[in-house]
């Protein structure tokens, strides 16, 4: 990880960039507001070091973009919301206390995380051109992710917090081709 990562950045956000490696079977990575950025070492064996700097750079967008810090407010305010709706008591404390509620809150947080992972996606490639380094990986390495998922059921869509990994490719694909 640290051959990878020596071309990343060593800070985020005025925040000391930490990756570290969790020695694991799982092909994942993730970040926190306060510059921890982890990754699996499944995700390692997966893929080459283009394509773990695209995913890092992914990493990387999440805190530099403040999507964990945005994350929590948006957890916090549905929580509140859905106590205030439950206080309030008729039909509407009845559907905050259901599954109908909680389908609603789950496509509220979906539609927030697909967009965050469409912008993190776009820093990653940002990031990469930046740093003239191979942006390529970012594409093959969402192509692996499809691959891995294959026949595996993501569920609706609608209520996923990823866009497809074939879409991701594809959109990174296109930036890729037209140069920008």
């Amino acid at each position: 990880l640290n051959q990878v990562v020596r071309a990343m950045p060593s800070t985020v956000n005025g925040k000391t960039a930490n990756y570290r490696v969790y020695l694991t079977p799982d092909v994942n990575a993730w970040a926190m507001a306060n510059g921890c950025i982890r990754v699996y070492s499944g995700l390692m064996d997966l893929m080459n070091d283009d394509e773990l700097r695209g995913v890092i750079g992914h990493e990387i967008g999440h805190v530099a973009l403040g999507h964990s810090k945005a994350r929590m407010q948006t957890a916090y305010v549905a929580s509140a919301a859905r106590g205030l709706a439950s206080a309030a008591g008729g039909v509407a404390g009845q559907l905050s206390q259901s599954q109908a509620g909680d389908v609603a809150e789950k496509f509220v947080n979906a539609q927030f995380s697909q967009s965050q992972e469409s912008a993190a996606d776009s820093y990653s490639f940002d990031l990469l051109s930046e740093r003239k380094l191979e942006r390529k990986g970012l594409v093959t390495s969402f192509q692996k992710l499809a691959k891995l998922s294959e026949g595996q059921s993501s569920g609706n869509s609608l209520l996923s917090s990823h866009p497809p990994s074939t879409e991701r490719a594809a959109a990174m694909q296109k930036r890729l081709d037209s140069g920008k």
